[in-house]
C-alpha cells in the first residue's frame, strides 16, 4: 500500500513549511490493529505493536538523505523490530510515524502483504522509512 500522510501531518509539514511551527523529529512504530491508513487518522487510530524485545526507534532529522528531483525524496536508514522470546502471535499491520513532542501522526503505511506475523524468538520486521512529495 501507499504511504499516507493524514490531515495532521499535511498541517505539521505545512507550518514547517511556512515557519509557523518549529519541526520535530519522528518516531517510527509499527501496529498491530488491522487498519488501512487514511486522511483522517490520528495516532489513536492505531494500536501500537508490543510483542517482546519491540520498541520504537527515533528518527533524528540530521539523519535523513534529502533527494530534490522528480519526484522528490526524504530516505532513512532501514530499520529493524526483532522478536526477543518465542510463543508470541502478533500480527502487525504497517507501521506509523509520529511527532517526538506532540505526538501526532505523521504518516503512515500498511504492508502490501500484511499481516506479518511475530511469533518465534528473533522473528524481524524491517522498516525503510522513505517520504515521497512530486
Amino acid at each position: 500500500m501507499t504511504m499516507v500522510v493524514p490531515n495532521n501531518g499535511e498541517g505539521d509539514a505545512l507550518g514547517y513549511f511556512v515557519n509557523k511551527q518549529s519541526p520535530q523529529d519522528l518516531v517510527l512504530r509499527l501496529y498491530k490493529s488491522n487498519t488501512t491508513p487514511a486522511e483522517t487518522d490520528t495516532a489513536g487510530s492505531y494500536t501500537e505493536a508490543d510483542f517482546t524485545g519491540y520498541s520504537s526507534v527515533s528518527l533524528t532529522g540530521a539523519s535523513w538523505t534529502l533527494t530534490e528531483g522528480a519526484p522528490s525524496h526524504a530516505d532513512y536508514a532501514q530499520q529493524s523490530f526483532t522478536s526477543s522470546a518465542g510463543s508470541q502471535n502478533q500480527d502487525v499491520y504497517g507501521w506509523y510515524a509520529t511527532r517526538t513532542t506532540s505526538g501526532r501522526i505523521a504518516c503512515a503505511e500498511r504492508f502490501a502483504t500484511a499481516p506479518w506475523n511475530i511469533a518465534n524468538n528473533g522473528d524481524k520486521i524491517q522498516v525503510t522509512p522513505v517520504i515521497t512529495a512530486d
